[in-house]
């Protein structure tokens, strides 16, 4: 009986460690995930802010970095030169 008891102690004591490690390893991921996005907007906002003193246009600047938004396709049809004409 004494063994049995042994046994499911060590048991639960690896299934709580299991428990433990699962969660700090999420809790990493998303502190990581938390860092990686607001160090690419801060950089994206010093850009944008020295591009203003250049006298550039900051929708550029933004564009640079999320070329998939619809503003920036808005942006890029309106500045761009698109030639439609069929090649000889």
């Amino acid at each position: 009986m004494m063994v049995l008891g042994k046994i499911k102690e060590l048991i639960m004591s690896e299934s709580m460690s299991f428990v433990v490690g699962t969660v700090l390893i999420a809790i990493t991921g998303m502190c990581c995930a938390t860092y990686y996005n607001l160090h690419k907007t801060n950089a994206m906002k010093s850009n944008i802010e020295s591009a203003i003193v250049k006298g550039i246009d900051p929708v550029s600047v933004r564009c640079a970095y999320e070329s998939s938004d619809s503003v920036c396709i808005a942006y890029a049809a309106s500045h761009g030169k698109v030639d439609i004409t069929p090649k000889k």
